[in-house]
């Protein structure tokens, strides 16, 4: 298996990760009868770390269909280089620091940090848009 496909397989465990760590702060402020329930009642405003996480979620699911694209017409396309996967580490890589740095809510390194995902994203797709155009 290609070091993408390892990657995008983290991105998975990953996106579990957001899943959880996002519910479990939600449980944690409206209560385990909430979790269960319908959750068809309107809702306090979540508590500061609970809202991170939320737009953390949020931000990870926004850029990890465009993570799953691209590994999988590189992977296909059988595209993938050293910098694929150096793109694939770096954007995996970056998303695992921006989780805890969002949730804690350190604004100006979450930014760059972000920012080197999208950059992993770049070297991934890079050879697809230079196969095509080049």
């Amino acid at each position: 298996m290609t070091i993408e496909l390892t990657i995008l397989a983290w991105g998975c465990i990953l996106a579990i990760v957001h899943i959880f760590a996002t519910v479990r702060f939600k449980t944690r402020q409206y209560g385990s009868k909430w979790n269960m329930g319908p959750r068809d009642e309107e809702l306090a405003p979540p508590d500061p770390i609970t809202g991170r996480l939320s737009r953390a979620q949020a931000n990870f699911f926004e850029t990890f269909p465009i993570a799953i694209a691209g590994i999988l017409i590189v992977h296909s396309a059988h595209l993938e280089t050293r910098w694929t996967a150096f793109g694939a580490i770096a954007w995996l890589a970056a998303r695992v620091v921006y989780l805890p740095l969002y949730a804690l809510g350190v604004p100006v390194l979450r930014t760059i940090v972000f920012l080197v995902s999208i950059v992993g994203l770049a070297l991934i797709l890079r050879p697809a848009l230079a196969f095509t155009f080049g």
